[in-house]
């Protein structure tokens, strides 16, 4: 039996997911969360649809063991890859970030490009949903592999990495799209390079501020809405907490304490769920 006091669980490849958490914090300040990154296993964007569900899948067990009350797939890869099938294996409110993205830009634009992982321009996730809301709507996805790779290690500001928002953001720029949507939550820690390559008035859709506000009405509906305190954010990583908390510490204004915990406990709590059946 779920309780409004129970936590909230987000889960990433990385700092990606933090634009979600900070949409938490700004939206719903008073519901206390859980954050994991599976940086051992980064960039999920290379990866398999398989390998993403067998990831997934051992995300969430985790996150059920430690009793949480939602899960956010703050990861548009899982989102794209995994969402429809985990939903109905769990019996957990899971949402993911790519309807909630789609779902603002059809409000804005009517050309929209995405930028994204591989794994989730190939899974054209974003134009299907786009498109079954407004079928007259254009959608150009384009992949932009080595944006999470720079992120992750702190080349935001270099020359190269202006180069490559440049490659990747001409060919929408061709197609004078009107509305941009970060397929991947990573990209808005590349905002002002993005920005500015961008004309002026080209919206930008953030899909974790939208994500937030569907969770918002979700916990609502199903009376699990807290709003009387929070509890300090529990970190987890399954790769190097000190380089994850170093990174992290200038989007979220503060040093997070950041438990390890390997990918083989993951899969440890899987095998042992599974022999519960």
């Amino acid at each position: 039996m779920k309780n409004l006091h129970q936590r909230i669980g987000l889960f990433d490849s990385g700092v990606g997911g933090l634009t979600v958490l900070r949409e938490m914090y700004r939206q719903m300040p008073t519901e206390s969360l859980l954050y994991f990154a599976d940086s051992a296993r980064l960039p999920y964007g290379t990866r398999s649809p398989e390998e993403i569900l067998l990831f997934v899948r051992e995300i969430l067990d985790w996150m059920c063991s430690q009793d949480v009350k939602m899960v956010i797939m703050a990861c548009n890869t899982s989102s794209a890859l995994a969402l429809e099938t985990v939903r109905q294996e769990y019996d957990i409110p899971i949402l993911g970030v790519i309807l909630a993205g789609a779902k603002a830009a059809v409000k804005q634009g009517k050309r929209i490009g995405v930028i994204s992982t591989s794994a989730t321009a190939k899974s054209h996730a974003y134009r299907q949903a786009i498109q079954e809301i407004n079928p007259q709507t254009q959608v150009w996805e384009i992949a932009c592999p080595e944006f999470v790779r720079l992120i992750e290690n702190n080349q935001l500001h270099q020359d190269y990495t202006q180069q490559i928002a440049q490659q990747y953001l001409a060919p929408l720029i061709k197609e004078e799209i009107d509305t941009l949507i970060y397929g991947c939550t990573h990209y808005r820690h590349l905002e002002k390079t993005i920005r500015s390559l961008l004309p002026a008035a080209v919206q930008i859709i953030d899909p974790a501020e939208h994500i937030v506000v569907a969770a918002e009405k979700e916990l609502s509906l199903l009376g699990l809405r807290n709003y009387q305190f929070s509890r300090p954010t529990r970190f987890y990583v399954s790769g190097d907490p000190q380089q994850f908390a170093s990174l992290s510490q200038q989007w979220l204004g503060y040093y997070p304490s950041v438990t390890s915990i390997k990918v083989q406990e993951l899969s440890s709590e899987v095998m042992l769920l599974n022999n519960r059946f």
